[in-house]
């Protein structure tokens, strides 16, 4: 062989010599790398078979992964033939109006007028266009009520101005004739536990009414003896006896305003000031009677006589002092019954208005009697003044916010379906947004609203403490709290706010999970609902099949909360089949050095002992292939038992691996 050839050869010989050990290194460790992976993947299936079948095992009740389905939504029903759909019939009553640069989309007063339908029946209570047209009624009764004694009294009514005063006299004639024609004989009543809205029989409860015959002497035709007396308007005085429409008014109108209080306090005032406005009337009935400036006692005749008159009423009824002596016996017997009469007035009027005060200042008084008792009690005891002043911060922002100490001592008096109502409105939107409560009975949902009870949490409040058993569910109606946690306890981890809801789980007591995980603080003043475990116990009683629900949830949300979280790669994790390490580079130049001196010696028995290296780890990768198809025959049920009793189990494949090798080579 020539020199260049064999220099050539041993040149070749050296790079494949050199390069086996990185191929063999590379391929094997990439090879255990895809094997460890699928049987991890493997593993993790078979364990999450292993714990739903034996969570099936231990608890019954558990059917399935799937929430309640909630139902589907229905379609509305088509419109009957020939009539146009509301959306369509919507959008053809439009009607634009444009006013200087602007187009304003709005329906005509004049089409709204016209299809406005008279209600056919009244509900008294609730019917604000009734109460609405009580006001003109009751208007109308003021007038009558107000001028009819100064038109007698003063002489106001001429010749010249009475045409104005019988149009306003008839105006409110008409008002009284319409109320007793139109709308009191639709008003809904209430016999034996019905609402009777039937037309005739509406009509005769009315005209077999007290207010009936009231209305029918209020409109006694008093007016044709004008024609023989002249215009006198005291022929008027029957339209006043329409009282009951006032204190109809005043009852409704009560129960719509938010603070009836200041209506009672302006109407107290109202009846003050018409005691004496009746006085100063009947004063100047006096004095024209016994002549205008005859004695000292009587009104001389100067200045505004109404204003005159009155001044002198308001100093009788106030018995204040300062009026001259009457003369006369019948200036006397005048006096001696304003006297009276004031003295009787005024006490009624002034006890009547410290009731309103103190039925309008009920729940302040109560506040503050409440305030007081408690810091006697902390001054008593000697409490600190931190803590005293906590406490007073308490009472302030709760009354200040909510207007009362206790929300519930407001409900007692109410039956439970209104109680419902009240809390569905408050309380509904926040719970169904619940993940636990999803999918349970609605009814369920509605008895727990009214267990719920609002306490009131100032800024940096525990409001539940790391480790401490849990038993109460919370619901933020306003305010923000802060979780927290980290080494120190004092990390913020996250704000929740308004409409948030935590600790849910502890109220089952799911697998240990009624201890609390995190530290939770008021952050600024807070609202919170609470639903303690005992009242949600004794509802579940009532509600097995949301029980079994519930229970089921709650064990997934605790086990999702304490799932580590797997970092594919991360160091630490077992592997199942260990990768080789790559052939060190010293013991690569060894076997180079090898290849060039022959194959003799003991660097080729180090190579022929690499080679059968390689070899059992081609054995090794074949075996790990067939134990792969071995579990993938376990999972497909192709394995099989013998058919006697007492033979051991003997695998039967779906398939045939078959483990080749190659051979290892004899040493030289």
């Amino acid at each position: 062989m020539r020199p260049g050839r064999r220099k050539s050869w041993l040149r070749k010989g050296t790079l494949s010599t050199g390069d086996l050990p990185k191929r063999i290194g590379s391929a094997t460790s990439q090879s255990s790398a895809i094997i460890n992976d699928r049987l991890q993947e493997l593993v993790k299936l078979f364990k999450e078979r292993t714990e739903k079948v034996k969570e099936k095992l231990t608890d019954p009740d558990v059917t399935s992964d799937d929430e309640s389905p909630s139902p589907a939504p229905t379609a509305p029903p088509p419109p009957p033939p020939g009539e146009v759909p509301p959306g369509d019939k919507a959008a053809g009553d439009e009607h634009y109006c444009e006013m200087l640069c602007c187009a304003f989309k709005c329906r005509p007063w004049l089409d709204r007028l016209k299809s406005y339908q008279f209600p056919s029946s009244i509900d008294p209570l609730t019917n604000l266009m009734y109460v609405l047209w009580l006001f003109f009624v009751v208007l109308a009764w003021n007038w009558n009520c107000w001028l009819i004694p100064v038109r007698w009294a003063f002489p106001y009514q001429t010749p010249s101005n009475i045409h104005f005063w019988l149009l306003v006299d008839y105006l409110c004639d008409l008002i009284y004739l319409l109320d007793v024609i139109v709308f009191q004989t639709r008003l809904q009543f209430v016999r034996g536990g019905d609402i009777i809205s039937d037309k005739k029989a509406m009509k005769e409860n009315y005209l077999h009414s007290q207010r009936f015959k009231m209305d029918v002497v209020c409109l006694l035709p008093l007016d044709f003896f004008y024609f023989k007396v002249g215009v006198n308007p005291l022929l008027r005085f029957p339209r006043c006896l329409k009282y009951m429409a006032f204190f109809e008014f005043n009852n409704r109108l009560e129960a719509i305003l938010s603070k009836a209080y200041i209506y009672r306090v302006i109407r107290t005032t109202a009846y003050l000031l018409y005691s004496l406005h009746v006085n100063s009337c009947l004063y100047y009935w006096a004095s024209a009677y016994e002549g205008l400036g005859s004695t000292t006692w009587v009104y001389d005749g100067e200045g505004n006589s109404y204003i005159r008159c009155y001044y002198w009423a308001v100093k009788t009824l106030i018995t204040i002092g300062g009026l001259p002596d009457p003369k006369t016996l019948f200036e006397i017997v005048f006096q001696l019954l304003n006297y009276f009469t004031g003295v009787f007035a005024f006490s009624v009027m002034i006890g009547q208005m410290r009731d309103v005060v103190g039925a309008a200042t009920a729940g302040q008084t109560y506040y503050r009697s409440c305030m007081d008792s408690t810091i006697k009690y902390m001054n008593f005891y000697k409490i600190p003044k931190t803590v005293q002043n906590r406490v007073k911060t308490w009472y302030e922002y709760t009354w200040h916010s909510q207007g009362m100490l206790d929300e519930s001592e407001l409900l007692v008096q109410l039956p439970d379906k209104m109680r419902l109502d009240i809390a569905i409105d408050v309380n509904y939107n926040i719970v169904s947004k619940v993940a636990l409560f999803q999918g349970c009975d609605r009814q369920m949902i509605f008895d727990m609203l009214k267990r719920l009870r609002s306490v009131v949490y100032l800024p940096n409040d525990y409001v539940c403490k790391k480790g401490e058993i849990g038993r109460e569910m919370y619901i933020i109606q306003a305010g923000q709290v802060q979780v927290l946690g980290g080494p120190d306890g004092k990390t913020v981890l996250v704000t929740l706010k308004a409409g948030s809801v935590f600790g849910e789980i502890s109220l089952l007591a799911a697998g240990g999970g009624n201890r609390r995980t995190a530290n939770v603080v008021a952050h600024g003043f807070a609202n919170l609902f609470i639903l303690d475990k005992k009242d949600l116990n004794e509802i579940l009683v009532h509600y097995p099949e949301s029980q079994k629900l519930l229970r089921k949830k709650a064990k997934k949300m605790l086990k999702n909360n304490n799932k580590p979280k797997d970092v594919k790669g991360q160091p630490g994790s077992p592997l199942i089949i260990p990768p080789k390490a790559d052939t060190p580079k010293l013991f690569q130049a060894a076997l180079a050095a090898m290849g060039k001196a022959g194959g003799k010696g003991r660097l080729a028995h180090l190579r022929w002992k690499l080679q059968e290296l390689k070899a059992m780890q081609t054995a090794q990768v074949s075996v790990g292939r067939s134990e792969i198809r071995l579990l993938c025959g376990v999972m497909s049920g192709c394995i099989t038992t013998g058919a006697r009793e007492n033979q051991p189990l003997r695998p039967s494949f779906c398939f045939s691996p078959r483990v080749t090798a190659e051979e290892p080579l004899k040493a030289p």
